[in-house]
């Protein structure tokens, strides 16, 4: 596998966190949420969901330190039945989803919803809630300042949906694990 990673005598050492997406939006999200924690975060980008595995994985990693406090996440939507099976079905991993999209997510952030809803009218419902055109694979300053205010709302309101129904996703898992990182290193 990867090299380990020590800690320096008398150090605390923090969690790796791999993160394995599908698109550009996620990709873009978890840059904001690395950039906001400071912490570290490995990004594996635009990842077909056919083609991710358990060896994929440790393919990837093969080379790079690790160490066993480190965390791997898949970040996909989970609209594709066979392709959140195939997910599911990679137990090393913490499965982050949103479905239709992670636009849901974002949508949450504005509001409670809790019927059925497509990821172009999530879409719609970003750009109208922020007065603006919503485009994938960018997170603007009036979305930025949103997911940074709301986030415990929105994490309130996705724990009352069905996990992989429409709509649902558990976004504030990864969200709770980095709140629980900084709240380690605060204290330390």
């Amino acid at each position: 596998m990867g090299s380990k990673r020590r800690a320096s005598k008398g150090k605390k050492i923090n969690p790796h966190f791999w993160v394995f997406c599908e698109g550009e939006t996620e990709e873009a999200y978890v840059c904001f949420l690395r950039s906001k924690y400071r912490i570290p975060i490995e990004i594996v980008p635009k990842v077909v969901g056919n083609k991710i595995t358990k060896r994929f994985i440790e393919n990837y990693k093969q080379g790079k330190p690790i160490h066993n406090k480190d965390k791997d996440f898949l970040m996909y939507d989970a609209d594709v039945p066979q392709v959140l099976e195939k997910l599911k079905s990679i137990k090393s991993t913490v499965l982050i989803v949103s479905n239709p999209s992670i636009e849901l997510w974002f949508l949450l952030h504005y509001k409670n919803h809790t019927a059925n809803i497509t990821a172009n009218k999530c879409i719609r419902e970003l750009s109208n809630r922020n007065r603006n055109t919503y485009k994938k694979g960018i997170i603007d300053q009036q979305l930025e300042i949103k997911l940074s205010a709301n986030y415990t709302k929105a994490s309130e309101r996705t724990k009352k949906l069905t996990l992989f129904n429409n709509p649902s996703s558990n976004m504030y898992c990864f969200i709770e694990e980095l709140e629980s990182v900084k709240k380690t290193n605060y204290l330390n």
